[in-house]
């Protein structure tokens, strides 16, 4: 099968499903759902800036023109004159368990690599979803350790798993 993955921009109408895979319990799945949040947040930075900035941005990840979900990375400082990405997607329940997560952070890895002076890309994700670090683990990010304690979710606190890839690193081929 040829792979027609691609990151795009976000359009109007993508608003709705990337509203509906944070902010809809059924189709967040269980480490995405973190309860309700403003709605009209995404659309107010979408019509400010096309949810690109230099800090931080939306792309949609897209198979032709079906819609699989998103792709997102905001600037995390880790001093005064040192930052990186943090980046993270999320697909709809459909394409899940497919191989698209693990191609779509490569792509987005490519893009920021070619598009911004940054050295150090993170991604987090739960320690309990397995399928996450694998996919990290297939597009070529290193696992750094355990956040203990991290994240409130679904009424208690979870551990995390640090994940990084820096310029210097290989990405898979393709």
């Amino acid at each position: 099968m040829e792979d027609h993955l691609r990151l795009c921009p976000v359009r109007e109408e993508d608003l709705a499903t990337m509203d509906a895979l944070v902010g809809d319990p059924e189709r967040a799945g269980t480490f995405t759902w973190t309860g309700f949040t403003d709605p009209r947040w995404r659309r107010r930075a979408w019509e400010d800036n096309g949810l690109l900035s230099p800090e931080e941005g939306s792309l949609m990840v897209a198979d032709g023109e079906e819609r699989l979900g998103f792709a997102q990375w905001r600037t995390r400082r880790h001093s005064r004159n040192s930052q990186c990405f943090e980046i993270g997607i999320a697909l709809v329940p459909e394409a899940r368990g497919r191989g698209y997560g693990t191609r779509a952070q490569v792509l987005l890895a490519r893009y920021l690599f070619a598009h911004y002076p940054v050295h150090r890309l993170e991604a987090d994700t739960e320690a309990g979803n397995v399928a996450e670090q694998r996919a990290l683990e297939k597009a070529g990010f290193t696992r750094e350790g355990v956040l203990r304690g991290c994240a409130w979710r679904d009424g208690a606190w979870r551990d995390g798993v640090l994940y990084s890839l820096l310029r210097t690193d290989p990405l898979p081929a393709g």
